[in-house]
């Protein structure tokens, strides 16, 4: 029971065992840009409680949250190895689940003004 009544009302992509990975890379990517996959993966060792995660893992939620619609390619870079790399960025729907997931819904609607919830309810029921 606790479980679930933490991750009510939450955005479903930051739920969930791959919950504090998806900040993670979406935390990266907004603060750095464009990241190469390993980049974002020698950011995220540098996480708290993320230090001992692989590249294995980073590389399977990159693409997952790459079909997802959450981060898209936007290029490429040289490497050192003389390889083209990946430039990965997060997309506006990322940017749109990491503010939701920051808005106390309950607070949003006991102070916000009659115009923005009637705009609120303009923009959600647009989109349904």
């Amino acid at each position: 029971m606790e479980r679930s009544k933490r991750n009510r009302g939450r955005i479903s992509v930051f739920k969930g065992r791959e919950a504090r990975l998806n900040f993670a890379v979406f935390h990266i990517l907004a603060l750095k840009g464009p990241q190469t996959l390993y980049e974002a993966f020698k950011e995220v060792k540098t996480q708290k409680g993320l230090k001992n995660t692989k590249y294995t893992n980073v590389n399977r939620r990159v693409r997952i949250l790459e079909e997802s619609g959450y981060l898209e390619k936007v290029g490429t870079r040289k490497t050192q190895a003389g390889f083209q790399a990946t430039l990965y960025q997060i997309t506006a729907r990322a940017y749109l689940a990491f503010l939701l997931n920051q808005i106390n819904l309950d607070d949003f609607i006991a102070t916000a003004d009659e115009a923005t919830v009637i705009a609120a309810l303009g923009i959600l029921h647009h989109g349904k």
